[in-house]
């Protein structure tokens, strides 16, 4: 009796623990409390940083979902995807006028972090507004 009570309350302690925000503002289960994004900042418009942000997720795996965040303007852009069956998020935003910051944030369907797919994506953006 009490190993069946202890693995249940084990069974919901790893359930409920487990949430954690995304750079796109949504909530994503995770089990591990590593670093899981890389951040770059490219003098480029909001526009040309997040098209070749979905060029690339697109070119890799697959764009699931594209957004502004609810509690942002325009100048903040985010999208969502699936990369080598890894969860990708992907936000884009103006830090000034001339500057962009891309932040890519990478992580298993188990919620492991995946820091170089991440550090891999930003890499073919940077290639990719090199073109």
């Amino acid at each position: 009796m009490k190993k069946l009570f202890f693995a249940a309350l084990a069974g919901i302690v790893i359930v409920t623990a487990g949430c954690v925000s995304t750079v796109t503002d949504t909530s994503s289960p995770a089990m591990t409390w590593s670093t899981d994004k890389i951040s770059a900042r490219y003098q480029r418009s909001v526009d040309q940083v997040y098209q070749s942000a979905v060029t690339v997720i697109q070119n890799n795996g697959v764009v699931l979902t594209e957004y502004i965040p609810h509690d942002t303007t325009n100048t903040v852009r985010a999208l969502s995807g699936k990369v080598n069956q890894k969860n990708v998020w992907v936000r884009v935003e103006a830090v000034d006028s001339k500057i962009t910051e891309l932040t890519i944030q990478a992580r298993s369907s188990w919620g492991v972090s995946d820091v170089a797919l991440a550090s891999e994506l930003v890499t073919e953006v940077a290639l990719q507004l090199a073109r």
